[in-house]
């Protein structure tokens, strides 16, 4: 397992003295060209960071954040341990990316795909000093994996947009609906939107989402 991730990076247009870190995280049996296919859409001022996961499936580009039974219920359906791990290297590259880049660290925006949106949440809630917004896409909030003592930390600046497909036949949108009464019961301030889509990503989703993005 990797500690140091791959990643891709699109510069911003814009230069500043310090820019914004858009860090996308991809789904379950991907890479890290997945989410980046769309960098070219997303708003030229920020950094662009599309990061690979640190487990290989062994076959082709396939990677996954934590490794998942497809036979189990949702209680069985994870390794949490795992998942830990990668909230805590995606904590870890934030800082990396940090010091190598002129990123902004008060406007870090991590945008998750599926088991991407799973551990965005994860890192924001336990690390939100370091993450401004989370874009949650097609995933939904597991507490479990969340740092155990977050509710000590400053949360309630954090944002958050979260959208599903409504006949999402891999991650149950009963699942996704959980998010929103979790982080309004927090006073985390969050979007919740669903689209009438499967596994994937709509393009009035995508629309909304840059939209979301934009709201200074």
């Amino acid at each position: 397992m990797d500690t140091s991730l791959f990643y891709l990076v699109r510069e911003p247009e814009n230069k500043r003295d310090k820019n914004p870190l858009l860090l996308l995280l991809h789904g379950y049996g991907s890479n890290e060209e997945d989410l980046f296919s769309f960098a070219s859409e997303l708003p030229g001022d920020y950094y662009v960071i599309s990061a690979r996961a640190p487990y290989s499936l062994g076959y082709g580009l396939s990677y996954a954040w934590y490794s998942i039974d497809f036979t189990a219920d949702e209680k069985k359906f994870s390794d949490l341990d795992e998942a830990r791990e990668s909230r805590d290297i995606i904590s870890g590259l934030i800082d990396e990316l940090s010091a190598k880049f002129p990123i902004d660290k008060n406007d870090v925006t991590l945008v998750g795909f599926s088991q991407g949106a799973i551990l965005s949440y994860a890192v924001a809630l336990s690390y939100p000093e370091k993450v401004k917004q989370v874009a949650a896409l097609s995933g939904y909030l597991n507490p479990d994996i969340i740092a155990a003592d977050f509710e000590t930390k400053d949360i309630t600046n954090l944002r958050f947009f979260s959208s599903h497909g409504s006949v999402d036949q891999v991650v149950p949108v009963e699942w996704a609906r959980r998010s929103k009464p979790f982080l309004d019961k927090l006073g985390i301030a969050s979007e919740y939107r669903e689209y009438p889509v499967g596994h994937g990503v709509a393009p009035q989703n995508f629309f909304d989402f840059r939209k979301w993005l934009l709201k200074k």
